[in-house]
């Protein structure tokens, strides 16, 4: 087994309350239970000895000629491995039944189904989880050949396995070695429980079976929602599925990523944990979403969204906090789990996060938006939560803040902050409008006016001819490609355009975008970072809305070749186009979303007439882009 396999190396099943990741091996070797923000049973992602992990693969001596593939059955989040060798051809299907409910379990069930279509395979099994991300010491139970129970600190791990598949204790783990021929077909099942609940009823080949065809038939329903039928029509399913796979289904929260740990520089510091609900990715991501025409979700993150404010829950005494647990809770402590060495040795493992306590006001903002969407700011009780943060940020929004970025550099007065304080005011005031609801207007558009004032006098610097990271720098940032999508600045403004040159200039790199020059801007941490994909997909989004469409196209399509082999992405990538950072990463797989959609329209509107598609509206596949657009930002 490949002690670190890349990070890009792996598919993901989940359902809806937990995900695991599977490498192209055949290892499960990252799952945490019952919840994605749960402590780990196998992680020998971050730990190669002491993680754990769950192999099923192929086994022939010193590989013999075998190749293996990974891919998921279209349409869905079942991952099937397939190992191929001169005497044989199988296929592992892993896969989770989804739990599309409103109440948290503490039973998940991983399902991992074999069978041989050609010849015959030997197979190898062997399950070592490693409780407590390989803090805690377990016990192991067997009731017979083909059911091992493994007892941890609060959770236990039941592993059956179907006639011919026999489980044998290798220490407190267990191994399995077995031979299928064509037509043959076994069954290992792991069923994560409380400590000391009943082990599951071991379930026949006929019952795995029906499970398999109930998630295919989730997914496939599920799918049916989307309105998308544009050029990329499968990286653009693969992105909706992995966000709904990233979303929390009890609360509907989705998280950032299923991961914490992976670094944004082998060797180096930048390992976070994102396996939280951050109120901006989350906004975001729902937005996505609603655009491809889910709706559920939608209405669940709202429900979500509005249950923070009305808590008053923060750590703080702001109304929000950046991020909470998938329940929730505001407390995230962060710890680094010093025992793991970390994938490759990147040191140190966290696990919490600190940056929970940080001041980012762009929140609100992104909040507003997504409370803004379908009208639900027209609800009574989410017309009384935003008024609320409104009133307050009226109060507070004038004052240095940590960022989008969550430096660790010390506070700063930052453009996109500001941004988005904008965005916040502008919904605020014409939802109040629209839907005759009472607030203070003539403070909400005072307060809308000066930040924009403000933006264009502090935000813009005259010798870069383009706006800030924030007003104390000439030093550029990504996040302000989002300035047309907002609808605070026209795509084809002399400035925006002269902005949009600027960071071409500094921050792309092959139609890769950074987000900002750490060197230029010290962030507080030690080391680099990869190109952030995030921004590479508001790049094309922001080359598209300008104008500037053949740029644009090659630069989604060169994008879209950095996707691993099951068109997932990580958070970054690497010099040498490694995914880097934690996976899958939902703010990469949105920004997918948005930018195909503004590409596709676009194009259509190039191919047939700007007034193809729009009915007279101005059309936006991120945030809402308001229907009488503010002055110019230019300078006379």
């Amino acid at each position: 087994m490949n002690r670190y396999p890349p990070i890009a190396d792996h598919g993901m099943v989940g359902d809806l309350q937990t995900a695991a990741l599977v490498s192209s091996g055949g290892t499960i070797d990252w799952w945490c239970t019952p919840r994605f923000d749960s402590p780990s049973v196998f992680a020998s992602l971050l730990d190669s000895e002491r993680g754990g992990h769950c192999r099923l693969a192929a086994e022939l001596p010193d590989g013999d000629g075998m190749t293996v593939r990974q891919l998921y059955l279209s349409d869905t989040a079942i991952l099937v491995t397939r190992f191929m060798a001169p005497g044989g051809v199988g296929e592992v299907a892993d896969f989770m039944v989804p739990i599309d409910s409103k109440a948290p379990t503490d039973t998940h069930r991983l399902l991992r189904v074999l069978r041989v279509v050609r010849g015959s395979l030997p197979f190898s099994f062997t399950c070592r989880p490693r409780f407590d991300y390989g803090r805690a010491s377990h016990t192991l139970s067997q009731t017979d050949d083909h059911a091992v129970h493994f007892h941890g600190p609060g959770t236990d791990l039941h592993v059956q396995s179907s006639s011919g598949v026999v489980l044998r204790p290798d220490g407190d783990d267990i191994t399995a070695r077995f031979t299928l021929s064509a037509g043959q077909a076994a069954a290992i099942v792991l069923t994560s429980t409380a400590g000391g609940a009943p082990a599951p009823a071991r379930p026949a080949l006929g019952e795995i079976a029906d499970a398999l065809e109930t998630c295919r038939t989730f997914w496939l329903s599920w799918l049916r929602s989307c309105t998308y039928r544009g050029r990329w029509q499968d990286m653009v399913n693969r992105s909706a599925i992995t966000l709904k796979l990233l979303t929390y289904a009890p609360s509907g929260a989705p998280i950032a990523a299923a991961t914490t740990g992976l670094p944004e520089q082998v060797g180096g510091e930048r390992n976070w944990d994102y396996r939280y609900a951050w109120i901006r990715d989350a906004s975001l991501s729902v937005r996505a979403l609603i655009d491809l025409g889910f709706k559920e979700e939608a209405l669940a993150f709202r429900r979500w969204l509005r249950g923070r404010i009305e808590a008053k829950g923060a750590a703080s005494s702001d109304p929000l906090q950046i991020m909470y647990r998938v329940d929730g809770d505001p407390h995230l402590t962060e710890e680094t789990l010093d025992h793991l060495e970390g994938y490759l040795g990147s040191h140190p493992v966290r696990a919490g996060n600190a940056a929970a306590d940080q001041l980012q006001l762009d929140i609100y903002g992104e909040a507003s938006d997504a409370l803004s969407v379908g009208g639900d700011m027209g609800a009574l009780r989410g017309w009384s939560a935003l008024t609320s943060v409104l009133d307050w940020l009226a109060d507070n929004w004038d004052q240095p803040d940590e960022g989008i970025w969550e430096t660790r550099g010390g506070r700063q007065n930052f453009t996109y902050s500001r941004l988005m304080t904008w965005v916040a005011f502008d919904r605020g005031v014409r939802a109040a409008t629209a839907f005759s609801r009472p607030a203070d207007l003539d403070r909400w558009r005072g307060v809308r006016d000066a930040v924009f004032r403000q933006i264009v006098e502090r935000g813009w610097h005259e010798k870069r001819q383009a706006f800030v990271q924030h007003y104390d720098t000439d030093v550029l940032d990504a996040s302000l490609l989002l300035m047309p999508r907002v609808g605070f600045v026209s795509p084809h403004d002399p400035d925006w355009l002269s902005t949009l040159d600027a960071m071409d200039e500094e921050l792309v790199s092959d139609s890769l975008v950074y987000r900002y020059d750490p060197q230029a801007s010290p962030d507080g941490l030690r080391g680099s970072e990869g190109t952030f994909n995030l921004c590479s997909f508001f790049y094309v989004e922001a080359l598209a809305r300008s104008g500037r469409l053949s740029q644009a196209r090659h630069a989604f399509d060169k994008m879209l070749t950095y996707a691993n082999h099951v068109g997932l992405f990580a958070e970054e990538i690497g010099p040498s186009g490694e995914q880097l950072g934690n996976f899958p990463q939902a703010f990469t797989h949105l920004a997918l979303v948005t930018a195909a959609m503004a590409l596709d329209e676009e194009l259509e509107k190039e191919q047939n007439g700007p007034g193809y598609g729009d009915h007279g509206h101005p059309v936006t596949h991120g945030l809402t882009v308001p229907e009488d657009p503010p002055p110019s930002a230019g300078r006379q």
